[in-house]
């Protein structure tokens, strides 16, 4: 919005103020309005990330197998895949060996799935792509 508003300005403001020192002033003043309003936004911004920085270090410290809700999250996309893509297809094919006549089991929603483990693999290699680099 301020960007388009900047653009703007100098046009306007050459129409309304005929003084053109007094209207080359009141450009400098807009356009230093302009740039501390977006350098308060992207300070915002800046906080925020290290904030959550500060967070992504507490729960990275944590046991990663005894709580946490991302080996659990991990653990669910496990068990969920192994589910759909190794015991759904072969237990009814190993019960029918024995003559057993297996209705289909029901699937489960893969790309839910997916979505939820693409975004710990990101996280995933975003940390390691920091231990890498020696800052983790």
């Amino acid at each position: 919005m301020w960007g388009a508003l900047a653009a703007m300005l100098p046009g306007l403001l050459d129409k309304i103020i005929p003084d053109p020192a007094a209207a080359a002033d009141a450009k400098l003043k807009a356009l230093e309005l302009a740039q501390r309003g977006e350098l308060a936004a992207l300070d915002a911004d800046l906080r925020l990330m290290l904030a959550q920085a500060e967070i992504n270090k507490v729960e990275a410290a944590a046991d990663n197998y005894k709580g946490g809700w991302r080996p659990g999250a991990g653990w669910v996309c496990v068990f969920g895949l192994g589910y759909n893509f190794f015991l759904r297809p072969l237990l009814p094919w190993v019960v029918q060996l024995f003559g057993v006549d297996v209705p289909p089991l029901p699937s489960i929603d893969v790309e839910e799935l997916m979505v939820l483990l693409g975004g710990l693999l990101g996280l995933g290699s975003l940390r390691s792509y920091e231990r890498v680099k020696g800052k983790a």
